[in-house]
């Protein structure tokens, strides 16, 4: 592992210092191998661990290349790494949440076009059509939320939220099935982040999803004192 860590370092820094540019061909095996110092077997799994990192591109039969370095392929495992997390660390990830996602909101209603917005009302319009079925109901926040995040313009937010946005999907869909009333206050809070970027006003859309995300985050710290069962159910 060491030795592998020592070639992970060693190409990394041929990256960083812009000897290896986006879209660049690595040296071939041999020729990598004696320039960094490194046995070739290393050097292998090095080049294994950046494929998983999406640092590089094994092309078989053609070579191995540096990738575009793109926000959303770096940041590609962080919202695997978050749905790694316990249980009990999903309170910290809706705080996370709180902090990231009503900030973006504001950001995006500077930016968002005409095209994004008719986006989000088709969104809208999909969510209170399936205000029945709990599942087609998250199905359609995501993509809502998503569609926020990519009105940004920001690559590296909008990975970032989708990762977050991820784990706690399971939870907002136990608390849609488990509760009747819920669907209606969702939709609601929705309409009102809308018509805050509709009208292009960044207090009011910050504001706004921040008392949605507050109105998840407090259901779920409701149940840690006596239901930590519940918890764990809404994450299965």
């Amino acid at each position: 592992m060491a030795l592998t860590d020592e070639a992970i370092t060693k190409i990394r820094d041929l990256i960083q210092s812009e000897q290896l540019a986006p879209g660049d061909r690595l040296p071939p095996e041999p020729q990598l191998s004696a320039q960094l110092g490194l046995s070739r077997s290393g050097l292998r799994e090095a080049i294994k661990a950046l494929e998983l990192a999406r640092v590089v591109d094994v092309r078989r039969g053609d070579g191995t290349y540096v990738t575009s370095l793109a926000p959303r392929l770096l940041l590609e495992g962080f919202g695997l790494a978050v749905d790694l997390l316990r249980d009990d660390s999903l309170p910290q990830i809706m705080e996370v949440r709180r902090l990231l996602e009503p900030a973006a909101t504001g950001l995006a209603a500077g930016r968002i076009t005409p095209a994004q917005l008719d986006e989000l009302a088709g969104l809208l319009t999909r969510m209170r059509a399936a205000s029945a079925d709990a599942e087609l109901l998250i199905g359609y926040d995501a993509a809502f939320h998503h569609a926020i995040a990519a009105a940004t313009g920001n690559e590296s937010l909008m990975s970032l939220l989708d990762g977050l946005n991820g784990r706690t999907l399971r939870a907002r869909l136990w608390r849609g099935m488990t509760d009747s009333h819920v669907s209606v206050q969702t939709i609601a809070e929705h309409e009102r982040i809308y018509q805050a970027l509709r009208a292009g006003d960044a207090v009011l859309a910050q504001a706004t999803a921040l008392v949605h995300v507050d109105t998840s985050e407090s259901w779920l710290r409701s149940l840690l004192p006596d239901r930590g069962d519940a918890v764990h159910d809404a994450q299965r």
